[in-house]
């Protein structure tokens, strides 16, 4: 990975001082303040897939992203990914035993009225989930779901285990769905051992419990334990017409069916 460095070759801008540079930094930012204010409510209208509402989304997130939260149903960006993928394909017909971790409260219902058998775990929810276990190693049976599904956890836990995991429990033919924070722009993912506390982890991995931002090798990782990958990336018209952030991309693995003979 390509390193910028600081060579003194370069003149600097004079930089203003005390009071003149605290008087800059007060407009500023009132300025943006009024920005966010006014977008905070809205700023094109949009359609959301899960709930059918029509209309401007609210602004969310830390830094805020516009458009990104359905005020119906509260659903995100990468919530509207995600269904816009199972309406479409169609999946969850195919698919007749489901694992869901950390299953969202706003598509825990919906999945679970299309599935034929819908459990889901959880190590640390407050709600009742069907299985209190650890996604590393959940103890759970060999080759028994058809379908897995697993959105913003990787970041959180030991990826490593926790997909290996996934293959284990599949059946062949079986698919794990997964989507995570993805740098793209990174050919290897960001992990820092000094990195503890909750502001640092802020800083470094954009959240307060999260333990690595992964790069474009999250493919390889995924593939590891032996999953075929395909991604479904979030492109236009979907982008503009569903609120979805531009390039997000969901992964779908499929661990291979046993070959014959």
């Amino acid at each position: 990975m390509s390193m910028l460095k600081k060579t003194g070759t370069i003149g600097k801008i004079e930089r203003p001082e005390g009071k003149i540079l605290q008087k800059r930094i007060k407009r500023i930012a009132k300025q943006r303040v009024e920005l966010f204010e006014a977008n905070a409510k809205g700023v094109f209208p949009r359609t959301c897939p899960i709930c059918d509402y029509e209309g401007k989304f609210l602004a969310y997130g830390t830094p805020p992203r516009y458009d990104a939260q359905c005020p119906s149903c509260r659903s995100l960006e990468r919530h509207r990914l995600f269904w816009l993928y199972l309406d479409r394909s169609g999946i969850l017909k195919q698919k007749k035993r489901v694992l869901h971790f950390a299953p969202e409260s706003l598509l825990e219902p919906l999945i679970r009225d299309a599935a034929d058998l819908y459990e889901t775990s959880d190590l640390f929810a407050k709600r009742d989930v069907t299985h209190r276990v650890n996604i590393e190693d959940t103890g759970l049976p060999d080759e028994s779901y058809d379908l897995i599904i697993c959105n913003h956890v990787l970041e959180h836990v030991d990826d490593g285990k926790a997909v290996a995991e996934f293959y284990r429990m599949l059946k062949p033919g079986g698919v794990a769905l997964l989507s995570t924070p993805v740098v793209e722009g990174w050919r290897e993912t960001y992990e820092n051992a000094d990195v503890e506390t909750g502001p640092d982890k802020l800083l470094h991995f954009g959240q307060a419990d999260h333990i690595r931002y992964f790069g474009a090798d999250v493919r390889d990782r995924i593939r590891a334990p032996g999953f075929e990958l395909e991604d479904i990336t979030a492109v236009e018209p979907d982008v503009h017409k569903y609120g979805l952030m531009r390039g997000e991309t969901l992964f779908v693995a499929t661990r291979p069916e046993k070959s014959k003979g």
